[in-house]
């Protein structure tokens, strides 16, 4: 009886373990996540889905570490080959919606000449952003000035939306980051 208590134990602490790993997604495209992108159009969190993706946070005001973010985003593209730059997808998902509308996300990618074949502004509402920021790892918060206090962090998606590396690195490529490309 008491072998059979014990086993019933083990059992029910087994199960719990799962559940509360259940609650962390495998990958971040199980968030229902509604973004707009720099057109104007609705767009799941999950649009590069079967893809390789560069994603980041950043605003389109910053004036100092979401342009370094950019430009680092580039260096990594570059730092692949053709063939796998071909496949490459990155997203740019900005924390202050209430400034970088569409329209504003679509002039940054003008100014900024980004290939929006490839790349994606995007925006959501304040808690859809919250909660992309807490599956990332991004910290950030808004100062009196409006400006935001933030971390910068490079994230590689797999084709199937799992976090396969992470990078703070800023102004060139993480040779990490490019190891998980290749």
């Amino acid at each position: 009886m008491k072998r059979m208590a014990a086993l019933l134990l083990a059992l029910l602490f087994a199960v719990d373990i799962l559940a509360k790993e259940s609650d962390t997604p495998d990958s971040i495209y199980q968030l229902d996540a509604r973004l707009t992108d720099q057109a104007g159009h609705a767009q799941g969190l999950d649009l590069y889905r079967g893809s390789p993706v560069l994603i980041a946070m950043f605003y389109g005001s910053c004036q100092a570490t979401c342009p370094l973010i950019i430009d680092t985003l580039r260096s990594t593209e570059r730092g692949v080959s053709p063939e796998q730059r071909a496949k490459l997808r990155v997203l740019l998902i900005s924390f202050d919606p209430e400034r970088d509308t569409p329209a504003a996300l679509g002039e940054i990618a003008a100014t900024r000449r980004i290939d929006t074949t490839r790349w994606t502004l995007a925006t959501a509402d304040a808690e859809t952003v919250r909660n992309i920021a807490a599956l990332l790892d991004v910290q950030y918060r808004r100062l009196p000035s409006g400006e935001f206090s933030h971390s910068a962090v490079i994230t590689i998606l797999s084709p199937r939306g799992e976090i396969e590396a992470r990078s703070t690195h800023l102004g060139r490529a993480d040779p990490e980051l490019l190891k998980h490309l290749r």
